[in-house]
């Protein structure tokens, strides 16, 4: 359910996700390797998670990493890692601080032991936060994730433990890896593409788009205000008819 923010006078959507572009180009347009976009870019996901929370969100979702990012050159996926890892060792105390909780979804069997790890440590000490819940998207694909919740699903069947009939939408849901939050109110891509690249396509299914040319390390308070704005314009009928 959207919270209304009276200073701002705005309903804030109760989950907000976000695809995280363009960090590439920020650094290339100032000479600087794409590197150093990516380091800028995780600074920026760190302020932000003040911001939305201050503002009312309550969960915040951001795609970190895709399974199709493997395809960057070495140095690239190399530095990225580095700074999941440092991210993930930061996120706990900061995040105890603050109250969230924070969880990960993706496929974890690619990724390597300390991060898994790292992955772990961050959901246990945070588990009982009661606060924003904040999730990484790291080496996830929406495709990858729902092929997992149907083999799943088709094992039970196999078993005897589940009939085909008995599938149903809720049931898909609950084996996702989102299966612990609602699905997003408003989806945000910063960089001026206007494509989901694979990111929660179920659960997008009727959440509100906006599409900014900001790139992400630019983006702060006031970008994210103009993303609630032109949110609060829309009306949302979930496949139904507006009533006179």
């Amino acid at each position: 359910m959207d919270y209304y923010n009276e200073e701002l006078d705005l309903k804030i959507p109760a989950h907000v996700a976000v695809i995280l572009d363009g960090n590439g180009r920020w650094a290339k347009a100032k000479h600087m390797p794409r590197t150093y976009g990516h380091l800028q870019g995780s600074k920026v996901v760190e302020k932000m998670l003040y911001t939305v929370d201050e503002l009312g969100v309550k969960y915040f979702t951001v795609y970190a990493f895709s399974t199709e990012n493997w395809k960057r050159s070495d140095e690239e996926v190399g530095t990225l890692m580095n700074i999941l890892r440092t991210y993930l060792k930061d996120c706990v105390k900061k995040s105890m601080k603050n109250n969230v909780r924070c969880r990960v979804i993706g496929r974890r069997d690619e990724l390597s032991d300390d991060i898994n790890e790292a992955i772990d440590n961050l959901e246990e000490q945070t588990k009982d936060n009661t606060g924003l819940t904040f999730t990484i998207a790291i080496n996830y694909g929406g495709r990858d994730e729902i092929t997992r919740a149907v083999r799943k699903l088709a094992d039970k069947v196999k078993l005897g433990e589940l009939k085909p009939e008995d599938i149903t939408e809720d049931l898909i849901s609950a084996n996702l890896d989102t299966n612990y939050m609602p699905d997003p109110d408003l989806l945000i891509r910063t960089s001026g593409e206007q494509r989901l690249s694979n990111y929660l396509p179920w659960q997008l299914a009727y959440t509100e788009f906006y599409f900014t040319d900001c790139y992400w390390p630019d983006f702060n308070k006031d970008e994210l205000v103009k993303a609630f704005i032109k949110y609060n314009k829309r009306e949302r009928r979930f496949g139904g008819v507006k009533e006179d």
